[in-house]
């Protein structure tokens, strides 16, 4: 028997509106999952890479060991990183979210150390001059100086994030990758391209808020553009 002429998803179009209308609950609850698996990984990505990239920076010695552990744990295959932490982790959303967190690492630090390199040696002796310690020299001078750089590498894990989420999908918490895997596996075309194309609305749309919120944050640097 051939397919209605109206039901795309009978013949298995590539772009089908049904597919959208009779799954739009499946399709929410996969990008709820892709958000929530993001936003947590980078976060705690964040929260360990800045006392990291601290340490680098008062600590030429820590530098190298630093700079070179998370540049090693970026090179290895995700396949191999989820197995590596399976034992610890077992199969769960805390496995997905570690990997991620290991792998944003190296942008985080590589990213927030050259930040705060870039601070001027004069700019910190003003401070220090000016009665400032070192909290709030850090607080006050040298994060706010740094936040471009720190912004670019967090915007970088952010959509390296979004895109390595789908490879979660083989232990079941894959966001959007869950859609993609399955819809592979049975040749469901509507199904991959629509999760494929709402992981890359998702990328852009995190990078396009991150840069406005550095922007916002950083407004002397519109003032020297």
């Amino acid at each position: 028997m051939t397919a209605p002429p109206g039901d795309c998803l009978a013949r298995n179009e590539w772009i089908c509106g049904a597919y959208l209308s009779s799954r739009r609950h499946i399709l929410w609850d996969a990008v709820l999952q892709h958000l929530q698996l993001t936003a947590v990984s980078v976060l705690i990505g964040l929260v360990i890479a800045l006392p990291l990239a601290l340490t680098a920076r008062h600590r030429r010695w820590a530098a190298g060991p630093v700079l070179g552990l998370t540049t090693i744990l970026y090179t290895v295959p995700s396949l191999a990183m989820f197995s590596l932490l399976l034992p610890v982790y077992g199969l769960s959303a805390s496995l997905v979210v570690a990997g991620l967190v290991l792998y944003s690492l190296t942008l985080l630090v590589r990213n927030i150390l050259a930040g705060l390199r870039a601070v001027p040696e004069e700019t910190r002796q003003a401070a220090r001059g000016m009665g400032y310690g070192p909290v709030r020299l850090l607080i006050a001078v040298e994060l706010p100086l740094a936040l471009p750089a720190a912004m670019a590498g967090l915007r970088i894990a952010t959509v390296s994030a979004v895109s390595l989420v789908t490879i979660g999908a083989i232990v079941g918490y894959g966001g959007l990758g869950n859609l993609i895997y399955s819809g592979m596996n049975t040749y469901f075309k509507a199904q991959v391209l629509t999760a494929s194309v709402l992981c890359v609305v998702i990328a852009v749309a995190a990078d396009l808020l991150l840069l406005l919120a550095q922007r916002l944050l950083t407004p002397w640097t519109r003032r020297q553009s």
